[in-house]
């Protein structure tokens, strides 16, 4: 959408600089280099900052999954010490 509406705003700069003369041409021929410089850097930067968030969000999952996991563990260990204070419980009464 951006490169449509950019296209559209060279081209009528374009004409209305055309009917100036040969340095308006020039003139206007660098503008539209200029401008479309402008159009590619700002792309790329779209697409870094696209980038960024991608492999950030990537991380904030891996950091989650690594923090379920340590809380399954730590849920497991929980279990098997109460298990173990059964147990124990149950062969002190035993005796």
């Amino acid at each position: 959408m951006r490169k449509i509406i950019l296209a559209a705003a060279i081209a009528t700069s374009a004409l209305g600089l055309a009917a100036c003369g040969n340095n308006a041409e020039t003139e206007t021929e660098e503008t539209v280099d200029a401008m479309t410089t402008d159009a590619d850097a700002a792309d790329e930067a779209g697409a870094e900052i696209e980038g960024a968030v991608t492999e950030g969000a990537a991380e904030v999952e891996a950091a989650a999954e690594g923090a379920a996991d340590t809380a399954v563990k730590t849920a497991d260990e929980i279990g098997n010490d109460a298990l173990d204070v059964v147990d124990q419980a149950e062969e002190a009464g035993a005796e």
